[in-house]
């Protein structure tokens, strides 16, 4: 008797189980419940901290106030990399806004000397990787995903793991893009 009633409490635990699943999978959810599509470019598991740079700036202040990506970091030919932008540029708004800060009056010397300002890159392209940023802008990537949530950020720093193999092996395959060796890895 004894194990009969465990048997059918196995079986009831079964059917309760695929009812469960059958009624879960076929509610239909609210937005905020469902599952997020996974990113094609993966936070870093570790924290890396953001590098010393010679002015404070935060990429969520200015981004908050309108400023696009490519206003500042244009992407001049042959296109590898975005540059900064020259102090000129800065110094539209900051001649005004913000004039008698310690950074603006730092960032208004370089801008007397014509010295570029020397910001240390967050991240960097493998040795032994042909990379450019060109053919991603064409194909309408955005910024954020590769660099993350810049829009979020008080300080730069490597928070994808974009510079890893399997994210860009990922997001191409994730976009029918090309995977062959040579892509990325030219003799």
């Amino acid at each position: 008797m004894k194990k009969t009633g465990v048997m059918l409490l196995a079986v009831g635990a079964q059917i309760l189980a695929a009812l469960l699943f059958v009624v879960n999978t076929a509610t239909p959810r609210p937005a905020a419940q469902t599952q997020t599509a996974k990113p094609m470019v993966p936070d870093n598991l570790s924290v890396h901290t953001p590098p010393v740079q010679p002015l404070p700036y935060s990429h969520k202040t200015h981004l908050a106030v309108g400023l696009e990506c490519k206003e500042c970091h244009t992407n001049p030919d042959p296109g590898k990399l975005m540059t900064f932008p020259a102090t000129t540029k800065c110094m539209q708004c900051h001649v005004t806004i913000a004039k008698n800060k310690p950074a603006i009056q730092k960032l208004a010397e370089f801008a007397r000397s014509q010295k570029p300002i020397p910001w240390a890159r967050v991240y960097t392209v493998l040795t032994g990787v042909s990379w450019s940023h060109r053919p991603h802008l064409e194909a309408g990537q955005k910024c954020e995903t590769c660099h993350g949530q810049v829009a979020q950020m008080e300080a730069m720093s490597e928070v994808t793991s974009v510079t890893t193999m399997y994210s860009c092996l990922n997001c191409h395959e994730m976009n029918h893009a090309k995977t062959a060796c040579e892509t990325c890895h030219k003799n």
